[in-house]
């Protein structure tokens, strides 16, 4: 093989190590405010998909056929963790921005 040929195959691993370095710096630098979005995002999916209130097909279009007045057991705990899912997915946002 001749020497410019090695010396490029080196030259390309080498370019190749720095830039594997600098994608690998650059994205463990995630602080703890971008996990907490994640994990409160995940959470409040699953919270949204669990919910089962006026789940027919005619309550997306607005006709739903009972009437609930009031939250009551379970469905009142997994919205209220629906809605602290959401506040705390909006604080990890604003203090990712920020800080």
């Amino acid at each position: 093989m001749p020497a410019c040929t090695i010396m490029s195959m080196r030259s390309k691993w080498y370019a190749f190590g720095i830039l594997r370095e600098k994608v690998r710096k650059r994205y463990n630098n995630m602080s703890i405010y971008n996990y907490i979005s994640i994990g409160s995002m995940l959470c409040m999916v699953l919270l949204i998909l669990v919910q089962t209130r006026g789940a027919s097909l005619g309550a997306g279009l607005g006709s739903s056929g009972e009437v609930n007045t009031e939250r009551r057991g379970t469905d009142k705990t997994i919205y209220q963790l629906t809605i602290i899912m959401a506040i705390t997915f909006t604080l990890s946002l604003l203090f990712g921005v920020i800080f």
